[in-house]
């Protein structure tokens, strides 16, 4: 089945589930720099050197922008000629570890999407993020779409509570008009595989699955190294219509 950007040809969404390749192509860390906005809480960018779009990606509830995965991934992004950008929520930002209540995540995030829109000019911008970041991206662009933005892409999908499967977080997600990545674990318990596989199928050509076969929520396979599993994940993501 040929596909063209998220969707194909033939007007439904992509699921794919790859085999792990014998060789992945392994992250480096590059060097970021901050852009200070909302006194102390800022904006690192990680630019790529020849990009081709801007990607501005918001932190699951458990860690904020400096967690390993985060800067792997941001890395492993702008590498691949994506420059990313990440933030903290304000939550993060105090130092605190219960999460903002929904309006402050949403206007938190929709500035930090402000921010990176003045940073990285003339590159077509894409947003999204790992778990809740990711939910709050959606629910943000359904709500009130974000003026500019091409597409979103999800670092897994945090479609229900572990142990409580369930599609109503997805409701919102036939508001959004724009083209969707689903990245997921094919052990992630926050979204049963056949569960995800639904919702995009009922999404249409704007959806587009790919599963990494054995990784849990937390992009972990056993026996392979983070490095490589996040380099197969920025990979993944240039399966977007970048």
């Amino acid at each position: 089945m040929a596909s063209s950007g998220f969707g194909t040809r033939d007007s439904i969404c992509v699921v794919r589930v790859i085999p792990w390749p014998k060789q992945v192509c392994v992250v480096r860390v590059i060097p970021c720099f901050s852009v200070a906005y909302t006194g102390h809480v800022d904006l690192r960018v990680y630019p790529a050197e020849s990009p081709i779009a801007a990607f501005v990606v918001a932190h699951g509830a458990g860690a904020g922008q400096m967690s390993q995965f985060m800067v792997r991934a941001a890395s492993g992004l702008a590498s691949r000629g994506i420059s990313t950008a990440t933030f903290d929520f304000p939550y993060i930002a105090a130092g605190r570890r219960i999460p903002d209540r929904a309006p402050v995540l949403e206007a938190a995030w929709r500035e930090a999407i402000d921010i990176a829109r003045g940073t990285l000019p003339a590159l077509p911008l894409f947003i999204g993020g790992k778990s809740m970041g990711g939910r709050m991206t959606s629910t943000a662009q359904a709500e009130e779409p974000l003026a500019g933005v091409a597409g979103l892409a999800f670092l897994g999908f945090p479609l229900h509570p572990p142990g409580k499967p369930s599609v109503s977080r997805a409701d919102h997600l036939f508001q959004v008009r724009v083209p969707m990545l689903f990245l997921q674990g094919s052990r992630d318990d926050f979204a049963e595989l056949g569960l995800i596989t639904g919702v995009c199928e009922r999404l249409g050509p704007r959806a587009r699955l790919e599963v990494l076969e054995g990784a849990d929520h937390s992009f972990r396979v056993p026996k392979r190294k983070g490095e490589q599993v996040i380099g197969e994940l920025a990979d993944r993501v240039l399966c977007g219509p970048w």
